[in-house]
């Protein structure tokens, strides 16, 4: 019996896969505990229209993410920051504070989590990674700048 699975399981397989169970599994194990559900047409169809909306979410997502890296790339981002001598600052400047500026400046609202870079303790430019999405990512220049 060809059966649709309803949630992830190890042994059999990963939610909305179709695949064969013997008929007194299915009955008396898999469709009582809502597992899966018989792969009749109408279930099958339903299972297809909601793939094909997942897909062209994603679609849309990445193309959204494309074009805010496009919008992001190369752009500088200045923060002031107190220094001593040799440019050594007393803080550090951490993720945290370049995504409260990226949202300050360019009015973006970037996890701190997406901003890769290590934390900053001298003044100058920096290079820095936004992951915006799996696989889309940009770079853009911090600059440091002293404050007596």
């Amino acid at each position: 019996m060809k059966v649709i699975l309803l949630k992830d399981d190890k042994k059999l397989g990963k939610k909305g896969d179709v695949i064969n169970a013997s008929d007194g599994y299915a009955r008396n194990f898999l469709f009582p505990k809502n597992i899966a559900k018989e792969a009749t047409e109408s279930n099958l169809h339903i299972l297809n229209n909601q793939k094909e909306n997942e897909r062209k979410q994603k679609l849309a997502e990445l193309e959204a993410a494309q074009k805010l890296a496009a919008d992001l790339k190369g752009k500088e981002i200045k923060i002031e920051g107190k220094a001593g001598d040799n440019g050594k600052l007393f803080g550090a400047i951490t993720s945290k504070e370049v995504a409260k500026k990226i949202k300050e400046l360019y009015k973006i609202d970037i996890d701190k989590k997406k901003i890769v870079m290590d934390t900053i303790k001298v003044a100058g430019g920096y290079e820095i990674e936004v992951k915006l999405y799996p696989e889309v990512s940009t770079k853009m220049k911090v600059i440091i700048v002293p404050q007596a």
